[in-house]
């Protein structure tokens, strides 16, 4: 699994890790905020852009993101699903290196591209509902801009 900083390049998902726990270090009086979030686009095959940010609230932010790519989605459920596992199955590998140093008490966030407005509300309650079961606080459209903003920048 690899992601790409645009300052830094190519990195495996334990080289952004590295990164994050450096960048914290370098400035221990901020609080954090570890942002995950997804989108895609649609080609001739969908793109899937998942997004790590770390928030230094109030000054900055760095962030990785990695493309994956299928041929055939049938819905716009199955695309938010897609996105929403994609988020999770990163978030769960940081969490559990997380988990192992003394940042385990990071504040983690998945941000999911749905809201209110348009075809995706009608998922808001099964897709809230499942991050929320996973142990992660979520958000949504207008406040995911970890899915909105970044990832959405490369899917194109």
């Amino acid at each position: 699994m690899y992601f790409i900083n645009p300052s830094t390049g190519r990195m495996t998902l334990d080289q952004v890790f590295e990164n994050i726990i450096s960048y914290i270090e370098e400035e221990p009086e901020y609080s954090y905020k570890l942002i995950i979030g997804t989108d895609s686009h649609v080609k001739d095959d969908i793109c899937f852009v998942t997004a790590i940010i770390i928030h230094r609230v109030g000054k900055g932010a760095r962030y990785y993101y990695r493309r994956t790519y299928q041929r055939k989605i049938k819905n716009l459920r199955q695309k938010i699903f897609t996105e929403t596992s994609l988020s999770l199955e990163v978030v769960d590998i940081i969490k559990s290196k997380l988990d192992k140093t003394e940042y385990r008490d990071l504040d983690l966030e998945v941000h999911v591209d749905i809201g209110e407005n348009g075809n995706t509300r009608e998922l808001i309650r099964e897709v809230v509902g499942w991050v929320i079961g996973s142990g992660y606080r979520v958000k949504i459209k207008p406040e995911a801009s970890g899915a909105t903003k970044v990832a959405d920048k490369y899917t194109k």
